[in-house]
């Protein structure tokens, strides 16, 4: 979960988990846990999502937060943002939808599903759909089909503890609470950023 090159090295939120209320620790913890079977997603579309959300995240070197089980776990159990788009199905349907026409496209421009394409061919696709903005794409304006890969990436992404260590965020604070609240001020089990002059925007574009 952390190693050098880290902005905060040595840092694991998981060592704090004991002092976690019990509620909360048993959610936490189960995000680390072993994969489960997925309950939303087909095997095939399980495999899209999988590539998808590990190119939108840029997880090809880490640190591997199991993406695709977060997402159809949230499908799943029908935990949307608790809004959409009008001119959008519901999510699971949008979907759905989308991780087929992204097949399509896969098949029609390289001759292969999405989850099976390299990596170059994947993020050229991908990025095809970014450029078109609120143009046209299989129906539904592929703005708002980004705007749905990313909401649901970057949630299931930060709701992990191998990113609260990217960002050194400490997890949880009930029911002990925090001392030292202000800029620069840290409790003593935080670690400070070891590259605090460099801009993390450049490093994720």
């Amino acid at each position: 979960m952390s190693g050098p090159g880290q902005r905060f090295p040595g840092f694991d939120v998981l060592s704090q988990s004991g002092n976690w209320d019990p509620v909360t620790a048993r959610v936490v913890l189960a995000r680390v846990g072993p994969a489960g079977d997925l309950r939303f997603f087909t095997p095939a579309e399980g495999q899209a999502a999988a590539a998808l959300l590990d190119r939108l995240l840029g997880q090809a070197d880490g640190p591997g937060v199991p993406l695709v089980g977060l997402v159809d776990a949230r499908l799943s159990e029908g935990r949307t943002d608790g809004w959409r788009y009008d001119d959008m199905p519901e999510d699971g349907r949008a979907w759905r939808d989308s991780l087929s026409f992204l097949d399509a496209d896969a098949l029609a421009g390289v001759g292969l599903g999405f989850a099976a394409c390299p990596a170059a061919d994947q993020e050229a696709l991908i990025q095809a759909i970014r450029d078109l903005g609120p143009a046209d794409w299989h129906g539904m304006a592929a703005g708002h089909i980004w705007s749905l890969w990313t909401r649901y990436a970057c949630t299931a992404f930060y709701s992990h503890p191998s990113a609260w260590n990217e960002i050194g965020f400490p997890g949880p604070a009930y029911p002990r609470g925090y001392k030292n609240a202000g800029v620069d001020r840290r409790e003593p089990f935080e670690v400070r950023d070891a590259r605090p002059s460099d801009d993390p925007v450049p490093e994720g574009a």
